[in-house]
Protein backbone atom coordinates (compact mmCIF):
# COMPACT_ATOMS: atom_id res chain seq x y z
CA UNK A 1 0.00 0.00 0.00
CA UNK A 2 1.32 3.43 -0.91
CA UNK A 3 2.27 5.86 1.82
CA UNK A 4 -0.32 8.53 2.56
CA UNK A 5 0.69 11.77 4.25
CA UNK A 6 -0.22 15.46 4.27
CA UNK A 7 1.37 15.96 0.85
CA UNK A 8 -0.55 13.17 -0.87
CA UNK A 9 -3.76 14.36 0.82
CA UNK A 10 -3.06 17.94 -0.37
CA UNK A 11 -2.42 16.80 -3.95
CA UNK A 12 -5.56 14.65 -3.90
CA UNK A 13 -7.68 17.51 -2.51
CA UNK A 14 -6.43 19.87 -5.22
CA UNK A 15 -6.94 17.18 -7.90
CA UNK A 16 -3.30 17.46 -8.96
CA UNK A 17 -1.97 14.52 -10.97
CA UNK A 18 0.96 12.79 -9.26
CA UNK A 19 2.43 9.37 -8.64
CA UNK A 20 3.79 8.38 -5.24
CA UNK A 21 6.72 5.98 -5.03
CA UNK A 22 7.75 4.13 -1.92
CA UNK A 23 11.52 3.90 -1.44
CA UNK A 24 13.65 2.56 1.42
CA UNK A 25 13.14 4.72 4.52
CA UNK A 26 16.83 5.53 4.93
CA UNK A 27 18.30 8.86 3.80
CA UNK A 28 18.81 8.66 0.04
CA UNK A 29 20.36 11.24 -2.23
CA UNK A 30 18.82 12.25 -5.55
CA UNK A 31 21.20 10.02 -7.52
CA UNK A 32 20.41 6.98 -5.36
CA UNK A 33 16.69 7.70 -5.65
CA UNK A 34 16.98 8.00 -9.44
CA UNK A 35 18.74 4.62 -9.62
CA UNK A 36 16.04 2.96 -7.49
CA UNK A 37 13.27 4.58 -9.55
CA UNK A 38 14.98 3.75 -12.85
CA UNK A 39 14.81 7.37 -14.07
CA UNK A 40 17.28 9.96 -15.34
CA UNK A 41 18.88 11.75 -12.33
CA UNK A 42 18.16 15.07 -14.09
CA UNK A 43 14.43 14.64 -13.31
CA UNK A 44 14.95 13.86 -9.61
CA UNK A 45 15.08 17.24 -7.89
CA UNK A 46 16.47 17.76 -4.41
CA UNK A 47 15.46 20.48 -1.97
CA UNK A 48 18.37 22.39 -0.46
CA UNK A 49 17.78 24.68 2.52
CA UNK A 50 19.64 27.98 2.21
CA UNK A 51 19.83 30.72 4.84
CA UNK A 52 20.11 34.46 4.38
CA UNK A 53 22.93 36.52 5.85
CA UNK A 54 20.43 38.94 7.36
CA UNK A 55 17.28 37.98 9.22
CA UNK A 56 14.58 36.33 7.18
CA UNK A 57 13.05 32.95 6.55
CA UNK A 58 15.23 30.31 4.92
CA UNK A 59 14.99 29.61 1.19
CA UNK A 60 14.22 26.26 -0.42
CA UNK A 61 16.34 25.82 -3.55
CA UNK A 62 15.03 22.95 -5.67
CA UNK A 63 17.71 21.68 -8.04
CA UNK A 64 18.25 18.61 -10.23
CA UNK A 65 20.08 15.66 -8.73
CA UNK A 66 22.81 16.10 -11.34
CA UNK A 67 23.79 19.54 -10.08
CA UNK A 68 24.22 21.61 -6.98
CA UNK A 69 22.87 24.96 -5.89
CA UNK A 70 25.07 27.90 -6.87
CA UNK A 71 24.81 30.32 -3.93
CA UNK A 72 26.04 33.27 -6.00
CA UNK A 73 23.43 32.74 -8.74
CA UNK A 74 20.73 32.14 -6.12
CA UNK A 75 21.67 35.35 -4.28
CA UNK A 76 21.54 37.30 -7.56
CA UNK A 77 18.12 35.83 -8.41
CA UNK A 78 16.79 36.90 -5.01
CA UNK A 79 18.55 40.25 -4.75
CA UNK A 80 20.42 39.03 -1.66
CA UNK A 81 23.99 39.97 -0.84
CA UNK A 82 25.10 36.67 0.66
CA UNK A 83 23.55 33.26 1.32
CA UNK A 84 24.75 30.28 3.35
CA UNK A 85 24.28 26.52 3.36
CA UNK A 86 23.34 25.40 6.87
CA UNK A 87 24.54 22.08 8.28
CA UNK A 88 22.24 19.10 7.83
CA UNK A 89 21.25 19.38 11.50
CA UNK A 90 20.49 23.11 11.13
CA UNK A 91 18.41 22.44 7.99
CA UNK A 92 16.40 19.83 9.89
CA UNK A 93 15.84 22.27 12.77
CA UNK A 94 14.76 25.07 10.38
CA UNK A 95 12.27 22.88 8.51
CA UNK A 96 11.19 20.38 11.15
CA UNK A 97 11.86 17.63 8.57
CA UNK A 98 14.58 14.99 8.31
CA UNK A 99 17.27 15.44 5.67
CA UNK A 100 16.28 13.20 2.79
CA UNK A 101 12.64 14.10 3.39
CA UNK A 102 12.70 17.89 3.04
CA UNK A 103 10.10 18.92 0.48
CA UNK A 104 8.71 22.30 -0.58
CA UNK A 105 5.24 20.72 -0.54
CA UNK A 106 5.61 19.78 3.14
CA UNK A 107 6.50 23.39 3.96
CA UNK A 108 3.64 25.20 2.21
CA UNK A 109 2.39 28.23 4.15
CA UNK A 110 5.44 28.12 6.46
CA UNK A 111 7.01 31.25 4.96
CA UNK A 112 9.79 29.61 2.94
CA UNK A 113 10.62 31.17 -0.42
CA UNK A 114 10.89 28.46 -3.09
CA UNK A 115 13.19 28.80 -6.10
CA UNK A 116 13.32 25.99 -8.66
CA UNK A 117 16.10 25.56 -11.19
CA UNK A 118 15.02 26.45 -14.72
CA UNK A 119 15.69 22.96 -16.15
CA UNK A 120 12.52 21.73 -14.43
CA UNK A 121 10.58 23.27 -17.33
CA UNK A 122 12.33 20.98 -19.83
CA UNK A 123 10.58 17.94 -18.36
CA UNK A 124 7.01 16.69 -18.52
CA UNK A 125 7.33 15.62 -14.88
CA UNK A 126 9.90 15.70 -12.11
CA UNK A 127 10.44 13.79 -8.87
CA UNK A 128 10.72 15.48 -5.46
CA UNK A 129 10.72 14.28 -1.88
CA UNK A 130 7.32 13.45 -0.47
CA UNK A 131 8.04 15.16 2.84
CA UNK A 132 9.42 12.11 4.60
CA UNK A 133 12.13 9.58 3.97
CA UNK A 134 10.87 6.73 1.84
CA UNK A 135 8.31 8.74 -0.15
CA UNK A 136 9.00 10.21 -3.58
CA UNK A 137 6.44 12.20 -5.60
CA UNK A 138 6.38 12.56 -9.39
CA UNK A 139 4.40 15.54 -10.67
CA UNK A 140 4.38 18.16 -13.41
CA UNK A 141 6.79 21.05 -12.78
CA UNK A 142 3.96 23.52 -13.45
CA UNK A 143 1.96 21.96 -10.60
CA UNK A 144 4.89 22.28 -8.20
CA UNK A 145 5.53 25.89 -9.26
CA UNK A 146 1.87 26.83 -8.84
CA UNK A 147 1.44 25.10 -5.46
CA UNK A 148 4.58 26.57 -3.92
CA UNK A 149 4.35 29.96 -5.66
CA UNK A 150 7.93 29.29 -6.73
CA UNK A 151 10.22 31.38 -8.85
CA UNK A 152 12.14 29.68 -11.64
CA UNK A 153 15.73 30.78 -12.16
CA UNK A 154 19.20 29.61 -13.14
CA UNK A 155 20.42 28.70 -9.64
CA UNK A 156 22.46 25.59 -10.29
CA UNK A 157 25.89 24.53 -11.47
CA UNK A 158 26.82 21.15 -12.87
CA UNK A 159 23.38 20.38 -14.29
CA UNK A 160 23.17 18.39 -17.51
Amino acid sequence: MAITNNITRLLDSRKIAYTAFELPAEKLGALESAALLGVDPAVVFKTIVVTREKAGKAILAVVPGTGEVDLKRLAEALGEKKLHLPTEKEAEKLTGLQAGGISPLALLNKGFQVIIHKTCQQHEWIHISGGQRGLNIRLAPASLIALTNARVADICRGEE
